[in-house]
């Protein structure tokens, strides 16, 4: 099981809120059923698909231009392909074929100026899509009362379609409603309260039949009109979204793992840790998103891994782009950027391009001391990496005066015998020891 490939997936959402024919009543609810889902199935987190992949047709009467742009979208999905239909279904012939209702739609007489299922079908049938779901948020039985969607009895065998998954809105011989005082229609408002809020206690990727299941349960529950599926080969596996709800127990035992790893590279197991913390980066960007802020630190700890692990010009190539993620979502005064800017700088002094770290740690000590303060534990850490890239550099006059200058502050603030300051002494003593052998 897997979610779909976004680049090579399409969605198709069809609403008909509006309708001239006077026998067809108006239905509020769906224009905002359709925005929300497509705001649901294009969100750059959790969704399914770039918006430009989502093509919207909301009170579109016109019956050609719908199904040339429904076509372009079949002819395009290679991976997933998922039709949404939601508004007034309607029946005509001797066969009782089910038609979609458009704003143009004529009661009376569908066949003429309705999308008929059937070529709908033929339409999915064509599509080179893997997996293929449609949904039909309509109903089958009896005529238009009040605030429903209905239409005379429709045989659901028909609607099957090979390698997919047929998902309605109730059984024939109920009505589909849009209960009063609720945004959405009565299914598509629950389906959209599942995508939002996830299933406690449910697996970790939502699949259509997961949701079937919890619809089928909840609608029950409330007296409300209950769906129908039809599922032919692997279709029900097909998976819509991350579970929301598993993402939000997800991520403190994400974050437990991620400080585990760390601790077992600084116990010197570093490779190891930098191959933990890798699969720790790709679930939480899976199961969080990948600008969550956990997936931002567990990139951040794995870029770090890398680096102490040997690989130092990897780690930096990983931290430069992770940096400007950070830019952007957080700010460049943000702690996590500052920290990223100071693992970027060592990690490429360690790669040979000390010049490039002591120009970062320059005006990284500057912004540190600015936000932080000059005697700040994280301040005094970026002059102590900026006094040994100098050293390593040449520049040992300026690294001498730093450290001179580091290891009192430090017997100072943290005292004489902190590791810290036992450092900073063993570093100038060093730098000294090579400047006069110069």
């Amino acid at each position: 099981m897997r979610l779909p490939d976004p680049q090579r997936s399409r969605i198709v959402l069809i609403g008909a809120g509006t309708y001239r024919d006077p026998h067809l009543l108006d239905l509020p609810a769906v224009p905002r059923t359709i925005t929300d889902l497509a705001a649901l199935l294009t969100d750059p987190t959790h969704g399914l698909v770039p918006e430009d992949h989502c093509t919207v047709l909301l009170d579109d009467g016109d019956l050609r231009t719908v199904g040339q742009r429904l076509r372009t979208a079949v002819q395009e999905a290679e991976d997933l392909l998922l039709v949404y239909y939601t508004g007034h279904g309607l029946v005509a012939g001797r066969r009782h074929d089910l038609y979609l209702a458009l704003p143009d739609s004529e009661f009376v007489a569908p066949e003429f100026s309705a999308l008929e299922y059937d070529k709908l079908r033929g339409a999915v049938l064509d599509s080179p899509a893997a997996a293929k779901l449609i949904v039909l948020d309509c109903c089958f039985s009896g005529r238009v009362v009040t605030d429903s969607m209905a239409a005379d009895t429709v045989d659901l065998s028909r609607l099957d379609i090979a390698g997919t998954y047929v998902l309605t809105s109730a059984h024939r011989d109920q009505v589909a409603l849009s209960l009063p005082g609720e945004d959405h229609t009565a299914f598509s408002g629950r389906l959209i309260r599942l995508l939002r809020e996830g299933v406690v206690g449910g697996p970790e990727l939502l699949t259509v039949d997961d949701l079937y299941q919890r619809l089928t349960s909840t609608m029950a529950a409330e007296g409300l009109p209950t769906p129908l599926n039809r599922a032919t080969r692997t279709a029900s596996l097909i998976a819509l979204g991350v579970n929301r709800a598993f993402a939000a127990t997800a991520g403190p035992e994400l974050r437990e793992r991620r400080v585990a790893a760390v601790e077992r590279g600084k116990d010197g197991h570093w490779k190891e840790a930098a191959e933990t913390l890798q699969g720790i980066v790709e679930e939480s960007t899976r199961v969080l998103g990948a600008e969550d802020a956990d997936t931002l630190l567990s990139r951040q700890s794995h870029a770090h891994g890398l680096g102490a692990a040997g690989d130092p010009a990897e780690a930096a190539r990983l931290l430069r782009q992770l940096l400007a993620d950070q830019a952007r979502l957080l700010g460049p005064d943000h702690q996590d950027s500052l920290r990223t800017r100071q693992f970027l700088a060592v990690n490429l002094g360690e790669a040979g391009h000390r010049e490039e770290a002591v120009a970062l740690l320059r005006v990284l000590l500057a912004d540190r001391s600015r936000l932080l303060g000059a005697e700040d534990t994280h301040t005094l850490r970026t002059r102590h990496m900026l006094a040994r890239n100098l050293a390593l550099s040449g520049s040992a006059d300026e690294a001498v005066a730093l450290l001179r200058q580091l290891a009192a502050e430090r017997e100072r603030i943290l005292g004489d015998e902190h590791p810290h300051t036992q450092r900073a002494r063993a570093d100038l003593a060093a730098a000294e020891g090579g400047r006069d052998r110069v």
